[in-house]
């Protein structure tokens, strides 16, 4: 554990580091977001605000991952170790292409469109899919851990399970992207307590990578917290999501995710909800406006009260996740 904790307080030096001068690039460059309509009225200053920030959070993951718990140095050559933490790499690697892509089409001024939400989802889908294989023929990884119950083998119904968990953490997570901070904390408190759960199982290599994300997103924060001088950006969003999910089918506790991560559940729900309401009633909504942060934002919470009130229930969340986790 002392091995995993002073690797993720690196990742967070490493990524307070590369914060500034990507700033300062996407300022230069004149990278900045143009805030949707949907979004409520105040968030209009907010324009312009440079975005793609994951860039930094994935390029400490990266550069960690590699020379940390990937790589090793023997008899004067370099070896892989821990192969199985290529299939994060590679989660990682691959949704921040797609969020890179889609982020083109939110800047200010651009001409450059972004991703059709019909295209977005079949990427996303793809993924899951070679996720949702990776995990059945590569790790040999079949079953569900239950609390109290113990582990209990799935067969083949595992992998239409693990696509669902990837492409549905992967939606949910980046929808909760809308706030400044709210991402970057609440994905810190989830990356955490898998970190938590990997260790306890033995698998330090995982534990490693999870409290390097949680690293970078803290050093993220320093940069995101409100007023935001930067938003992560799909390039951010999408790969948290896909990486998240990854994390916990590598860990067997994917069934706590809607515990952990139920700050992101709550976001996706309130969307859903909304959607359903609107669709049955003939027009009436139920929240405000959705995702449910802007809804709290429109009953008159301010942006910090929101964000903080959402971390807690993310921790405490976590902290549950973890207390589930050990009875298994």
């Amino acid at each position: 554990m002392i091995h995993a904790l002073l690797i993720g307080s690196v990742a967070f030096v490493l990524s307070l580091m590369l914060g500034r001068p990507t700033v300062a690039w996407l300022n230069a460059k004149e990278i900045g977001k143009s805030i949707s309509e949907d979004a409520p009225s105040s968030h209009s200053v907010k324009s312009g605000t440079p975005t793609m920030g994951g860039i930094f959070i994935w390029a400490t993951v990266a550069v960690m991952t590699l020379f940390t718990n990937l790589l090793v140095f023997s008899n004067g050559g370099l070896r892989i170790e821990h192969e199985s933490m290529l299939l994060p790499l590679a989660v990682v690697v691959t949704a921040a292409l797609i969020g890179l892509w889609d982020d083109f089409g939110t800047l200010v001024g651009g001409t450059r469109r972004g991703l059709s939400w019909r295209l977005k989802f079949v990427l996303i889908a793809i993924l899951a899919c070679a996720v949702a294989a990776t995990m059945y023929w590569g790790l040999n990884a079949q079953s569900a851990n239950i609390p109290w119950l113990g582990q209990y083998p799935l067969g083949p119904v595992y992998l239409v399970i693990a696509f669902v968990i990837v492409f549905s953490t992967t939606s949910a997570v980046s929808i909760t992207d809308g706030l400044d901070g709210l991402l970057g904390g609440t994905a810190a408190f989830a990356f955490g307590a898998y970190a938590v759960i990997a260790f306890l199982q033995g698998q330090t290599f995982l534990a490693v990578f999870s409290f390097t994300v949680t690293g970078a997103l803290l050093g993220f924060l320093w940069y995101n917290a409100h007023p935001a001088a930067v938003f992560m950006g799909d390039t951010g969003a999408l790969p948290l999501g896909a990486a998240l999910a990854t994390v916990a089918l590598m860990t067997g506790h994917w069934l706590l995710l809607p515990v952990i991560g139920v700050v992101f559940v709550a976001e996706a729900l309130s969307d859903v909800i909304q959607i359903a309401y609107f669709k049955t009633t003939g027009g009436r909504r139920l929240f405000r406006k959705t995702p449910l942060h802007h809804h709290l934002e429109l009953l008159g919470w301010s942006e910090p009260q929101v964000v903080m009130r959402l971390y807690l229930f993310g921790m405490a969340g976590a902290m549950v996740g973890i207390a589930l986790a050990l009875s298994v």
